[in-house]
């Protein structure tokens, strides 16, 4: 009979999850405190089964290895939870469209300014990018009915009416979501969320899944980004980064909020999660809560 082999019975010390908490959060700002550690030490248990390492040490070398930047982002993919759907949060993405988008819309035509930019923040397989995209193109249609403009609608008639130019930015630190959501097919149980009008605008039927339209995908420019490190894109009007804070301490919280003030566009609008706050951690924004949502205008403070 086969004995077990020692790769199978690694469980990380004490010591050795604090060494790997204090990694975790250099590399991505992700903090894992007392409440969530039994967490870190499960999904890092699992990880040294698959590199079939027999010391942490040995997997921890691996990790802080230019060999091992490969390990170290499955690491980090497997330590968030991509839990995502169509439309998830309605109340606050009928805030999004009928009220905020609506405002912004207003601005910019006044100052002639057609062009509308929106960043997912944290956009996992896509869902949420591609619902931001299609509440854009229904709002931008409806907004053109009651402010035409003074020409021809092309045909065949796009999804975005001229002269209104629109780009969703969709990033994560996830090469596995970001493949998902770049092929942008999903099954009928990922789809159940979308009404029958918008399957038929949005999205071609396949033979057991639903494929989105490339004049959708067009709109959406899906890249590779860490909170904690990269340069963000700049200049966004509004910024949906939800679900994401909850991995943060307050000190990296208060370091994102300052970023992304600093991303948006002077008036701009930042969503997040329904359990997240910015109460206590700026005084840059002012919250909107309506119908049971909430969002978050910055304000033009004083430098």
């Amino acid at each position: 009979m086969n004995t077990p082999t020692l790769v199978n019975q690694i469980t990380p010390s004490d010591a050795e999850i604090k060494l790997l908490q204090t990694l975790v959060y250099q590399e991505c700002g992700m903090f894992f405190d007392e409440r969530r550690i039994h967490f870190l030490r499960d999904r890092v248990t699992h990880r040294l089964k698959v590199c079939q390492v027999d010391t942490f040490y040995s997997y921890y070398r691996l990790l802080t290895s230019r060999e091992g930047k490969v390990e170290l982002r499955a690491l980090l993919e497997n330590l968030t939870v991509n839990e995502t759907s169509f439309f998830r949060a309605r109340p606050q993405l009928e805030l999004f469209q009928k009220t905020i988008l609506e405002e912004v819309l207003q601005r910019k035509e006044v100052k002639k300014d057609w062009n509308l930019r929106v960043w997912s923040a944290g956009c996992s397989t896509g869902q949420e990018p591609y619902s931001l995209a299609i509440l854009i193109c229904d709002a931008l249609a409806y907004y053109y009915l009651r402010h035409p403009r003074p020409f021809d609608m092309p045909s065949p008639k796009p999804m975005v009416p001229p002269p209104w130019k629109a780009e969703v930015l969709a990033s994560d630190m996830s090469y596995a979501g970001l493949l998902t959501a770049q092929q942008g097919a999903y099954s009928e149980a990922h789809m159940e969320a979308v009404d029958y009008a918008s399957r038929l605008r949005y999205f071609d039927r396949l033979t057991d899944k639903y494929s989105v339209k490339l004049a959708l995908k067009s709109l959406i420019q899906f890249d590779f980004h860490n909170l904690k490190t990269d340069f963000l894109p700049q200049r966004n009007d509004i910024i949906f980064c939800r679900n994401v804070m909850i991995y943060f301490d307050e000190a990296e919280q208060k370091r994102l909020i300052e970023k992304f003030y600093h991303c948006l566009n002077p008036g701009g609008y930042l969503f997040v999660g329904h359990a997240e706050s910015l109460f206590g951690l700026t005084n840059k924004f002012r919250m909107i809560h309506l119908n049971n949502a909430t969002a978050y205008q910055r304000l033009e403070v004083p430098i």
